[in-house]
């Protein structure tokens, strides 16, 4: 019989214990309960804290517990959801866009839908019809209406399948959905095959609801169903997606036109009274719209917009347009019907108007702002925000959310058409031109905000010639960035692949510190197409840099190998080109990996290095940010005289150049070390000053490290508690930043807070979860350190075999890191 103890944090030690007790490994546990061995391993380290209901009573089967053991094993599971383990509880994902509150007719296809998905288990329904016939209306009505059937939540991507330039892939899509479900950085795997096999993991025995809108191939969609019979998908596509039936047992709903009374009765709720007055008009205009919504909406707000007309009037001016038009589709009535619509929605806007709509088929993002706007048409601020707003009255844009702006995908490919036949070959490069210097420009002027010291490092970037947002505030210009994170990596793409090269490496690079500061995957994605870029061209000192970038976004996800395999490369590129600067930089690079790594000795021979390169070529701020490398590894060393004298020399360089990303990790490294040698005032000075700079530039990264030294430094002083807290807001901000060693820090932070505290069963849980991930990422020191806290914490339990196996391995590691003891101070962000 196995002991069930009670406590916070404790259930995955049940579970360990009891798989002790059967003889099985975790594999075998996973085999026999369906579940995969990382839910397995991640439930017994603590990294899940709050498994599912399904899984628990999985794991009860599979251990053969009598009726009074499993009826404890339940309910140790619930009340191990209330414990606060170090890890925010996400609310459910919500992503369904606004319901249409005008929406009407179908409800033989909506009673279908419920039918087919609410209450069978597993199912996938595909929406087929032509473009503009209301598939997406119907997906968003129908699952805003079943939502509570769906408690975990509703995962919804527009895959944009249609576009020409920017369909979406399924991998960025899945980064999407998994970020929605609690991951970050590292825990989204690279590799396409195990980010989708991730992503069924997360949503298995979840009831969600998945919307897959516009999609044009079965590739695009197949990665993203769930495959757990908890979860129901629906697609909305132009094509009949037969893959999807036949081999996935999807159910295809092919949407036919809307019925007549309910087209009528769509045009009487957004017309009103004039439809009643001419019923023969209304039902001719009907039909002229070929009875699709989309043409319906867009005739209907004509329709208002001149209410001194008679809708007979309007009806033959929309007639005599559709003679004229030159009907490219012309054996395809619906596709003919929208077009002649949008084309006399156009004809009646002022001639800018126009204008602006024909240019936003250039702009490659998902949507825009206004500033957006006034770079593309090259207009003014109140110009471009009177044209939005004309346009959306129109419905020929649409409100995403405050200030932002977006366009059906048969809109934006009608807008491109008439780009390509109306504006001259030489305009249309010139509008986009100046959006691609717009986003340079405020990019630009953002990272000065933020990183005033690092400009030189920066490529110049052209003057706003349009009106920019302003920036000049470090809360501005970091929220000018987050929100135009999705344009600016369809922007850096763009321009990768459009003839603007080296205006996507110029992206790239300005981008850098900001992608460094808790943004690992749009860092990969604008990094990677920058680089394709400058090799397509031959730019050797923009792929170098661009490689370069790839280092520290690997150092971000905790994959060292593969970031020192980039350091070496952009350094061999960097001295291909003759850049001393740049030369230096990646031998700084590769000291902090090899720092991370524990080989301390060799990273201060790479920071030596590229200290004295960086003092020949006269680089304040790369001799400033080395200098405190070198100060890091000496006091890890316990070499604290000179590591002292450089971090102090590396302070005033930092404070004299205005450096404050420097100065708050310099400050950061001086409070671990202070902590250490047990001067705590010192200590809570230096990182208070730290934490608040890091704050003001928005480095998340940045901050966890320090909020985690902050939580050492109150276990140093006797105050578990307020210990633990530090520890765990550090671990929200790692978790969410994709720092994977800063997590492991953190963890082993709170097994010891727990332990001093005399929680030593929740020590246990932290400290494997802590060796866990050092073991996965190759951190040896923090290996260590959780080998030393699993010893004390068994020790504490009076179990003195365990305890004597985990200290032996922590002997042996620091012996190999070459240091007496591991403490929990904190590292350097690189």
């Amino acid at each position: 019989m196995v002991r069930l103890v009670r406590g916070r944090g404790v259930f995955g030690e049940t579970v360990r214990a009891c798989r002790r007790r059967l003889g099985l490994t975790q594999e075998e546990v996973a085999a026999r309960t369906g579940v995969s061995v990382r839910t397995v391993r991640g439930i017994e380290t603590g990294r899940i804290e709050r498994p599912r209901a399904g899984t628990v009573r999985l794991l009860a089967d599979v251990f053969d517990l009598g009726a009074a053991e499993r009826d404890s094993f339940l309910g140790l599971a619930l009340e191990d959801r209330g414990a606060p383990g170090g890890e925010r509880r996400r609310p459910a994902p919500a992503q369904l866009p606004a319901d249409i509150p005008d929406f009407t007719g179908r409800a033989e296809n909506l009673r279908l839908l419920t039918e087919r998905l609410a209450t069978a288990p597993g199912a996938a329904a595909v929406i087929t019809g032509t473009a503009g016939i209301g598939k997406t209306a119907l997906a968003v009505h129908w699952a805003h209406q079943v939502r509570d059937r769906f408690p975990d939540g509703q995962l919804y991507a527009d895959l944009r399948g249609y576009d020409p330039d920017q369909p979406v892939a399924a991998t960025d899509v899945l980064a999407r959905f998994l970020t929605a479900l609690g991951l970050a950085g590292p825990e989204v795997p690279l590799d396409a095959d195990e980010r989708a096999a991730r992503y069924r993991t997360e949503v298995a025995d979840r009831r969600m609801l998945v919307v897959l809108d516009n999609a044009s191939t079965v590739d695009q969609v197949r990665p993203l169903l769930p495959g757990t019979p908890s979860c129901a998908v629906v697609v909305t596509s132009r094509d009949s997606l037969g893959g999807l039936v036949v081999v996935h047992g999807a159910r295809r709903l092919d949407l036919d036109l809307l019925p007549e009374p309910d087209a009528v009765t769509l045009l009487r709720r957004l017309v009103g009274p004039a439809v009643d007055a001419e019923p023969d008009a209304a039902a001719e205009l009907v039909h002229q719209c070929a009875r699709l919504p989309l043409a319906l909406r867009i005739a209907a707000e004509l329709v208002a917009a001149r209410s001194g007309a008679s809708l007979r009037a309007l009806v033959a001016e929309l007639a005599d347009q559709q003679r004229r038009l030159t009907l490219l589709d012309a054996g395809d009535d619906q596709r003919a019907a929208v077009r002649s619509v949008f084309s006399w929605s156009i004809r009646h806007l002022p001639t800018d108007a126009a204008e602006t709509f024909r240019l936003l088929g250039l702009h490659p993002g998902p949507d825009v702002d206004v500033h957006a706007v006034a770079a593309l048409t090259d207009a003014g601020l109140d110009r471009a925000h009177g044209t939005l707003a004309l346009l959306a009255r129109a419905h020929l844009v649409h409100l995403v959310r405050p200030g932002r702006y977006g366009m059906h995908d048969l809109l934006r490919a009608y807008a491109l058409e008439l780009a390509s036949a109306g504006v001259a070959a030489e305009d249309r490069r010139a509008a986009v031109e100046r959006l691609l210097d717009y986003y340079l420009s405020t990019a630009g002027a953002a990272m000065s905000s933020l990183y005033p010291a690092e400009a030189h490092r920066r490529p110049p970037v052209p003057a706003a010639r349009t009106p920019a947002p302003p920036v000049a505030e470090p809360d501005a210009a970091r929220a000018w960035l987050d929100a135009e994170r999705p344009c600016l990596t369809a922007v850096v793409a763009h321009a990768a692949t459009h003839g603007w090269a080296e205006r996507s490496v110029r992206l790239s690079m300005t981008l850098f510190r900001y992608a460094a500061g808790g943004h690992p995957l749009f860092g990969l994605a604008i990094h990677r197409h920058a680089r394709a870029a400058a090799h397509a061209t031959d730019d050797l000192s923009g792929e170098a840099e661009t490689v370069n970038s790839l280092g520290g976004t690997h150092i971000q996800l905790g994959l060292y190998g593969l970031a020192a395999e980039y350091f070496a490369e952009a350094g061999e590129l960097f001295r291909r080109a003759g850049n001393r600067v740049g030369e230096a930089r990646t031998l700084t690079n590769l000291g902090h990996v090899e720092e991370r790594l524990g080989r301390y000795e060799a990273a201060l021979r790479h920071l030596e290095q590229a200290l004295a390169l960086f003092r020949e070529v006269g680089d304040r701020a790369g001799e400033t940010r080395t200098l405190g490398g070198v100060g890091n590894v000496e006091q890890r060393l316990r070499r604290d005289g000179p590591a002292d004298r450089h971090l102090r020399q590396a302070l005033a360089l930092a404070c004299g150049t205005a450096d404050r990303g420097s100065e708050a990790s310099i400050l950061h490294i001086l409070g671990a070390m202070a902590t250490r040698l047990g001067r705590h005032d010192e200590a809570g000075e230096h990182l208070c000053r730290a934490l608040a700079l890091y704050r003001r530039l928005g480095d998340r990264a940045g901050e966890g490290w320090t909020l985690d030294c902050q939580g050492t430094l109150h276990t140093r002083r006797g105050d578990p508690d307020v210990a633990a807290e530090h520890h765990r807001e550090a671990l929200a901000l790692f978790r969410e930043t994709g720092e994977r060693d800063g997590e492991a820090w953190a963890r082993n932070g709170l097994g010891e807070a727990d332990h001093l505290a005399g929680r030593h069963r929740e020590a246990l849980t932290h400290h494997t979860a802590a060796l866990d991930i050092a073991v996965d990422i190759g951190v040896r020191d923090q290996q260590a350190r959780a080998h030393t806290g699993l010893g004390h914490a068994h020790r504490a339990l009076d179990e003195q075999a365990d305890a004597r196996r985990h200290h032996d391995r922590a002997v042996a590691l620091l012996g190999d890191l070459g240091v007496p003891e591991v403490d929990g101070l904190g590292r350097s962000p690189a």
